[in-house]
């Protein structure tokens, strides 16, 4: 490690926050190794590893900068990238490393099995030998190439003075395959190349299955801030305008924003009004109408206008970058159940190699001799691979999100399931979720002639709520009247001639809660309102939730009338006006009482609380970043599939502990009869094998687990 000054007495330094991608972070050791290894360093207050987004965060002075971080993470082992150089994590190469291994694992394991069974059969003397030899050409190459995951891994460990799983498996499969060549070159009887082989192919079948479920783990960060302008048409002091990256935008400048431009910073507005599209922050399908002194914020895209805003935040103060700042932050304390895991290495490592050398020196003392003895040990360590207990999980999550996949829940994590199947409150955003998210209009008010009117009026806009009001009068089997001299006013509205008579289709009061249209018909006038339907399912799926022992409410930043009202229909609990930060504290203090909450949101306003919850779920109409920010995402216009999700995860985490169950009962049985010396390698293999391929079979009862 790098040395560097102490604080003089009384000195402080500032404390900056710096993020890393880390795709090399695989294992909980990889995770105690990076937070142990940092935050020993003179001047790192703290370092973190969000094991899902393979991201470490790290709090320091500034003493240290990236490129120091990024060297020291180097000394320990890993190769980092500032996060916005790979916001994805993407570590492409290594899973492709991953799956080549597993087939040429998969490709030599039924070559050498084949020459075995004619070894088995009887065969001897120079067929044998012969035979020993073609397994030994395949198996070398095999192992040298199929066991690099596990000898790295283990290698890494020992070189920084710690063992893992990975330690017990190298040397059971090197000490296998350098007896079985020594076995070859004196012509002995036996060779256990296939024992060797078979193993590494089962364990690789278990990380890849692993492997499968963290590669569709969200990767929001990046994504969300992606979505911010690029560009702004900056004002000069002159009246000139000059066009600007985002990065390049600072308070105090002043922006004109076009129709149909993302707003690149947060400002005020100074002149100008229209509509703004906010889904991006809050999952809110319908415009929200701005003018001179509203606040508008980077993200939203400007439907109608045009605009002049005053910068007020860009870059990082914005509130975009802010709510990504709590997500990334939120997240970081998803990797418990992996630093479990990781402690249970620890003692399970240790234990298999204390086991192995006290059946070596036993049979030693037993004058079994050293070749005896040896391959007793070996036996030994094969047989207590932890092969089905690294299957236990990956192979139960897989089959259960491929069978929520068909019911329309699609899991992105596989650890997911064991959250899920943990949670005892759910807590709902409005807008979007417990409702459709899509403006519905009201035409009670309107007679023939007026649908007719108005649809002649809708069907020439393309503003959000004149295509939702032509598509319903066209579901109601409406005739449009034939308007002519139309002409649309950006941020007004539309107007033309019927019949001679003037007719305009515009918005209602600016600052309504429920944004409406007003129809005129020369004199005559009529109100349109727009309301959010609750989703068909709404009562029966929270019924279900209730079945199933949680209780619900509702968490929305939408105003408190507006949640009341939903609240009242559902029979529930319901807080409107929360804030993200709001949000994030009710969610810690329902965890600081024991409560394991379940979060089900659309909007960017939901993405810290979708990340902080014990588990959460978005639908698939849901933002990018709320999609991304969820451990789950459901698909069409029913609430149901959130039930289902939580459902088939507790049958899920059932079936891990059938799993678990069966892992040691095995143990306890094949270690004696491995320890009395009843047990070669290569039985020692087929026994492992074994005991995976039932964990696999049980976990395949889960195909029905959405059901």
């Amino acid at each position: 490690m790098n040395a560097h000054s102490t604080l003089a007495p009384g000195e402080a330094h500032a404390e900056h926050d710096t993020r890393f991608t880390v795709p090399g972070i695989r294992c909980a050791g990889c995770i105690a190794k990076i937070e142990r290894g940092l935050s020993q360093l003179d001047g790192v207050e703290a370092a973190r590893v969000n094991f899902s987004a393979k991201r470490v965060a790290v709090r320091h002075d500034e003493r240290w900068d990236e490129d120091s971080l990024i060297l020291e993470l180097a000394g320990l082992g890993f190769e980092a990238q500032p996060a916005a150089e790979n916001p994805l994590a993407q570590d492409d190469k290594e899973t492709r490393r991953l799956l080549r291994a597993l087939a040429v694992a998969g490709f030599g394991m039924m070559n050498i099995m084949l020459l075995s069974v004619s070894v088995w059969s009887g065969a001897g003397g120079v067929t044998r030998e012969l035979f020993h030899w073609l397994s030994a050409l395949i198996a070398l190459p095999v192992v040298a190439y199929s066991g690099r995951p596990f000898f790295s891994s283990a290698l890494m460990a020992l070189r920084h003075g710690r063992t893992n799983m990975d330690v017990p498996i190298s040397i059971g499969v090197l000490l296998a395959t350098i007896m079985s060549f020594h076995e070859t070159v004196v012509g002995g009887e036996h060779a256990y190349f296939d024992g060797a082989v078979m193993l590494l192919f089962f364990l690789l079948t278990g990380r890849a299955l692993d492997a499968t479920m963290r590669g569709r783990t969200r990767a929001g960060i990046g994504a969300l801030l992606s979505r911010m302008g690029k560009y702004a048409t900056v004002v000069q002091a002159d009246g000139s305008t000059s066009r600007l990256e985002a990065k390049e935008l600072a308070a105090g400048m002043t922006m004109l924003v076009p129709s149909g431009e993302a707003l690149a910073a947060d400002g005020r507005i100074l002149e100008g009004q229209g509509r703004i599209d906010n889904s991006l922050l809050t999952g809110e399908s319908m415009s929200v109408a701005v003018s001179v002194g509203d606040t508008v914020h980077a993200g939203a895209i400007l439907i109608d206008g045009p605009l002049v805003v005053e910068v007020t935040a860009a870059n990082d103060d914005t509130v975009l970058a802010e709510i990504a700042r709590l997500m990334d932050e939120a997240g970081q304390s998803r990797s418990r159940y992996v630093r479990i895991a990781d402690r249970a290495s620890r003692f399970y490592a240790p234990a298999v190699h204390t086991l192995a050398l006290l059946a070596f020196a036993g049979w030693m003392l037993a004058g079994a001799g050293w070749h005896q003895s040896m391959i007793i040990a070996i036996a030994v360590l094969i047989i207590t691979c932890p092969c089905a207990l690294g299957l236990a999980v990956p192979a139960a999550q897989v089959v259960a999100s491929g069978a929520l996949s068909r019911a329309g829940v699609l899991v992105k994590d596989g650890s997911a399931l064991e959250r899920l199947a943990e949670v005892d409150i759910a807590l709902f955003d409005k807008t979007g979720t417990l409702t459709l998210g899509e403006p519905v209009p009201d035409v009670s008010a309107l007679d023939v002639t007026a649908q007719q009117v108005a649809l002649g009026l809708a069907q020439a806009s393309a503003h959000p709520l004149s295509r939702g009001l032509a598509a319903k009068l066209r579901e109601n089997g409406v005739i449009a009247a034939e308007i002519t001299e139309i002409d649309e006013s950006a941020g007004v509205g539309i107007r033309g001639k019927w019949q001679g008579t003037d007719v305009r289709l515009h918005r209602g009061s600016e600052k309504t809660e429920a944004p409406g249209t007003e129809l005129c018909i020369g004199d005559r006038r009529y109100a349109i309102g727009f309301a959010d339907e609750l989703r068909a399912d709404a009562k029966t799926a929270l019924a279900t939730l209730s079945e199933l022992g949680i209780f619900s409410r509702i968490l929305s930043g939408d105003t408190k009338g507006a949640v009341e009202k939903v609240a009242s229909q559902l029979r529930i609990e319901g807080f409107g006006g929360v804030r993200p930060e709001d949000k994030l504290a009710m969610l810690e203090e329902l965890k600081a009482r024991g409560h394991k909450p379940l979060m089900v949101g659309d909007g960017l306003n939901d993405g810290p609380a979708l990340a902080a919850a014990h588990a959460s779920i978005a639908p698939g109409t849901a933002s990018d970043i709320s999609q991304q920010a969820a451990d789950a995402v459901f698909l069409g216009k029913t609430l149901a599939p959130v039930a289902t999700a939580v459902r088939a995860s507790r049958r899920t985490m059932a079936i891990v502990r059938q799993n678990f169950a069966f892992a040691i009962i095995y143990n306890v049985l094949a270690v004696p009869l491995a320890l009395a010396g009843m047990v070669t390698p290569l039985i020692a293999a087929i026994c492992m094998s074994l005991s995976s391929l039932i964990v696999v079979a049980n976990s395949l009862r889960l195909a029905r687990a959405a059901r």
